[in-house]
C-alpha cells in the first residue's frame, strides 16, 4: 500500500512538472501567461459579450461596444486564462442538452422541492397547450444557466394532470426553485414567471434579480464598517465591492451554494464620495473580491489561476472552506487512484492483473467507507467543535498560499482536459510495469500465459476446498482420517492422480550445514572407497540397506536422541558418529551420512534438509522431489507437510503384541 501512495504521490508531482511546462511552452510561442491581464480594449465585441455570458452580466439594453466593455471592466479584472476558458466552453456548450423531463408529483418534489441548496429552471407545459419557450429558445437557456450550476427540466402536465390544478398551472410559464432562507438546508421558494417578454436575456434577468436578492447588499459606507467588524457566528465572508447594479449570477449562485458556509456581501459602491474606510479595511481598487476570514483578508485574483469565473472561484472556496462530503470525494478519488496502480504494480498473465485490481478496489473502497462511519459520529460530537475549528484555520493558512494556488489552477487546467489526465496516468503506469518487469524478473517466474494462470488459480482455489494445509508449525490435522474428506476425494477422481497440495511449506522446512568434527583422513577415504565398491557389487542393496535402517531408527530412537546416537544407528553406520558433528542438527532429526535420493554421502558444508518424519536429505534432491508432485518422504511415505506423532508413541504402536500369559 505504500509503494501505491508513493507512486501516487510521484504521479501528482509529474502533473505538477508537466503543467509548468506547458506554461513554459506557451510563453515561449505567445509571450503571455495565463495571469497575464487582457485590455478589453483589444477584444471584439463578440469576445466581450462570451466573458460577460460566464460572468453572468446582462447586456441586453447596451448597443455599443464602449458601453459592454465598461461594464466587463466593472465588474473585475480580464486575464488570458478566463479568455481562453470561455471560448472554449462557448464552442463546448453548443449542442449540448442536461434538461431533465419529469414524469410526474414525486418525480418533481424529489428533485426540486426538496433540493436545498440549489436551483432549478422549470418550463411547465400546460395540457393541451403549446411550451412558452420554443424548442431552440429552450435549448439557449439552458446552455446559458447550465454554466452557472442551474439545473433545468421540463414538466409535461399531461403526464400528471391533478398535480397541476393542484398548483394553478392552467397556462404554459416558468417557475424558478431558489432556497427561501441563508440556512443550510433551508426551505426553497417557487418563483412563477409573469413577464410578457419571453426573450432569452429578459428570462435570465429576471432570475439573477431573485437569486441577487438573497445575497446582503450594503450601500452606505458606515453599513459597511458596522459589518466588518460584527462578530457572528459565521467568521468566512466574500465581499464583492464593485459598480455595478447587481451581483454578477456566477457570484449569486455560488451565494446557494455555500449556504451555511459563507455568507456573500455586495458591496455597492457607485455613490460613494467618501472613501476614508475603503482605504481603513484594506480595499484599494475597484472592483475587489475579498475573503474575510478570523486570520485576515485574502484578496481574490492576485495568485495563479484566480479568475473571476464560476469554476475558478468555486474551487478556492471549496479548499478555504471545505464541507466533509468534499473531504470525502477527495478522499475517494485518492484511494481508487492508489487501487488502480496495482494493474500496473502487479506482473504476470493480463487476466491475473485484473482479478488483483478489482480484489484491491473492492478493499479499499469496503476499508474506506468502513473507516469514514465512525469519523462521521465523531464529528458530530460537541467535544470536537475545537478540533473541527482548529482543523479550518490550518486549512486556510495553507490555501492562501502561492503552491495552494498553483495547485488549484493545475486542477482545473487537467479536468478540463481529462484525455490529458487519463494519457499521463496510463504513461505513469506503464513505465511503473517497466522498472517492476525489471526488479522482478531475476527474483521469480513470471506466468504470460493467461491459462497457465488460470490453471494455476483453478488447482489452489480446489485445493483449498479439497484439502486444505495448514501451514508448517501446524501440522496437526486429521483431514485423512476424516471420513466426509475421503467421500469427497472419491468424488474427485483425478485428486488421486495428481496431488493439489501447494508447496509453500518447503520453505518452513528445517535446512543447516553437515560439519564433520574432525579432518577427513586415509582412513575416511577408504571407507568410502569400500561403501562404494560393496554399492557396484550389490546393485540396489544400498538403498534397501539405507532404507531399512532409516526405518528401523524410528522404533530404536528415544527421547534422548536430539544430540546422541544409539547403539543400532552405530551398527549400520559404521562408527560415523565419531566423525560427525552431531550437535547442530534439530531435534527429532535421524542421524544419517547419506542421501537416500541421489545415493551419495553428505559433503562438509552442503545443505540438506529434514523432513517431518525425521529422514534427511540433500537440500536439492529433496526439493526436486517435493516440487515435482511427491508430497511425501521417499523412505517412509509420511506426507511431507503433515507433521509426525511423537516417534515413542509411534513405537509402541508398532511393537509387536506379547501374548498373554496363562
Amino acid at each position: 500500500m505504500w509503494w501505491k501512495l508513493f507512486f501516487l504521490l510521484l504521479y501528482f508531482f509529474m502533473l505538477f512538472i508537466l503543467a509548468r511546462f506547458f506554461e513554459a511552452i506557451v510563453w515561449y510561442e505567445t509571450g503571455i501567461f495565463a495571469t497575464q491581464l487582457v485590455d478589453p480594449v483589444t477584444l471584439s465585441f463578440k469576445k466581450l459579450k462570451t466573458i460577460l455570458e460566464c460572468r453572468g452580466l446582462g447586456y441586453s439594453g447596451l448597443a455599443e461596444k464602449r458601453d459592454v466593455r465598461e461594464l466587463v471592466e466593472n465588474s473585475g479584472e480580464l486575464m488570458q486564462g478566463e479568455l481562453y476558458s470561455a471560448l472554449k466552453n462557448e464552442k463546448e456548450q453548443v449542442g449540448s442538452d442536461s434538461s431533465t423531463t419529469f414524469n410526474g408529483e414525486m418525480h418533481f418534489y424529489e428533485l426540486v422541492e426538496d433540493t436545498k441548496d440549489g436551483i432549478w429552471l422549470v418550463q411547465v407545459i400546460a395540457q393541451d397547450r403549446n411550451p412558452l419557450l420554443s424548442t431552440a429558445n429552450w435549448g439557449k437557456m439552458v446552455q446559458k444557466v447550465s454554466q452557472f450550476g442551474i439545473r433545468t427540466g421540463t414538466f409535461n402536465c399531461s403526464s400528471d394532470s391533478r398535480y397541476c390544478h393542484k398548483r394553478g398551472w392552467m397556462k404554459s410559464t416558468l417557475i424558478m426553485s431558489v432556497p427561501q432562507t441563508n440556512a443550510s438546508k433551508g426551505k426553497v421558494m417557487l418563483k412563477e414567471y409573469n413577464g410578457r417578454r419571453i426573450e432569452t436575456e429578459h428570462i435570465f434577468k429576471w432570475m439573477t434579480a431573485h437569486v441577487a436578492s438573497r445575497i446582503k447588499t450594503i450601500h452606505f459606507s458606515e453599513q459597511l464598517m458596522d459589518d466588518w467588524y460584527q462578530m457572528e457566528k459565521q467568521p468566512v465572508k466574500m465581499f464583492l465591492f464593485a459598480r455595478l447594479l447587481q451581483p454578477p449570477a456566477f457570484f449569486s449562485a455560488l451565494s446557494i451554494k455555500f449556504t451555511g458556509r459563507i455568507e456573500f456581501i455586495f458591496v455597492d459602491v457607485r455613490n460613494w464620495d467618501n472613501t476614508t474606510c475603503l482605504d481603513e479595511i484594506g480595499v484599494q481598487q475597484m472592483p475587489s473580491y475579498i475573503l474575510k476570514t478570523p486570520e485576515g483578508i485574502y484578496r481574490y485574483g492576485n495568485s495563479t489561476g484566480e479568475f473571476i469565473s464560476l469554476h475558478a472561484m468555486d474551487a478556492f472556496l471549496r479548499s478555504v472552506q471545505p464541507e466533509v462530503n468534499d473531504l470525502f470525494i477527495l478522499s475517494l478519488v485518492m484511494v481508487n487512484l492508489m487501487a488502480w496502480m496495482d494493474l500496473f504494480i502487479t506482473q504476470g498473465a493480463t487476466i491475473k492483473r485484473f482479478v488483483v485490481l478489482i480484489s484491491t478496489l473492492g478493499t479499499y473502497n469496503s476499508l474506506l467507507i468502513i473507516s469514514w462511519l465512525p469519523i462521521l459520529g465523531f464529528l458530530q460530537l460537541p467535544y470536537l467543535d475545537n478540533f473541527y475549528e482548529y482543523s479550518l484555520k490550518f486549512l486556510r493558512y495553507a490555501d492562501t498560499t502561492t503552491i495552494a494556488s498553483w495547485v488549484r489552477a493545475d486542477w482545473t487546467f487537467y479536468s478540463s482536459h481529462p484525455a490529458l489526465f487519463l494519457s499521463t496516468y496510463l504513461a505513469h503506469g506503464l513505465l511503473i510495469d517497466y522498472f517492476e518487469k525489471k526488479r522482478r524478473c531475476s527474483h521469480e517466474d513470471q506466468n504470460a500465459n493467461n491459462l497457465e494462470w488460470l490453471s494455476s488459480l483453478w488447482d489452489w482455489y480446489t485445493s483449498y476446498l479439497v484439502h486444505p494445509i495448514a501451514s508448517f508449525q501446524n501440522f496437526d490435522s486429521d483431514w485423512d482420517d476424516d471420513p466426509n474428506f475421503l467421500l469427497e476425494r472419491l468424488a474427485f477422481p483425478d485428486l488421486w492422480l495428481r496431488p493439489l497440495v501447494p508447496i509453500d511449506y518447503i520453505k518452513n522446512l528445517p535446512t543447516w550445514k553437515f560439519r564433520l568434527a574432525q579432518s577427513e583422513g586415509p582412513k575416511r577415504v577408504d571407507r568410502d572407497n569400500r561403501q562404494k565398491a560393496m554399492t557396484n557389487l550389490n546393485g540396489g542393496s544400498s538403498r534397501d540397506q539405507e532404507v531399512h535402517h532409516c526405518s528401523s531408527q524410528v522404533l530404536h530412537d528415544n527421547n534422548d536422541g536430539c544430540s546422541t546416537a544409539t547403539k543400532s544407528e552405530e551398527s549400520w553406520s559404521g562408527g560415523e558418529e565419531q566423525d560427525t558433528d552431531w550437535s547442530h542438527w534439530p531435534c527429532g532429526m535421524l542421524h544419517c551420512t547419506e542421501c537416500v535420493v541421489c545415493l551419495e554421502n553428505f559433503e562438509t558444508d552442503g545443505l540438506v534438509m529434514g523432513l517431518p518424519c525425521g529422514h534427511v536429505f540433500h537440500q536439492k534432491c529433496i526439493v526436486v522431489w517435493l516440487a515435482g508432485g511427491r508430497h511425501c518422504c521417499p523412505v517412509c511415505r509420511w506426507p511431507s507437510y503433515k507433521k509426525r506423532p511423537t516417534r515413542q508413541h509411534a513405537a509402541e504402536q508398532l511393537e509387536p503384541e506379547q501374548p498373554l500369559s496363562s
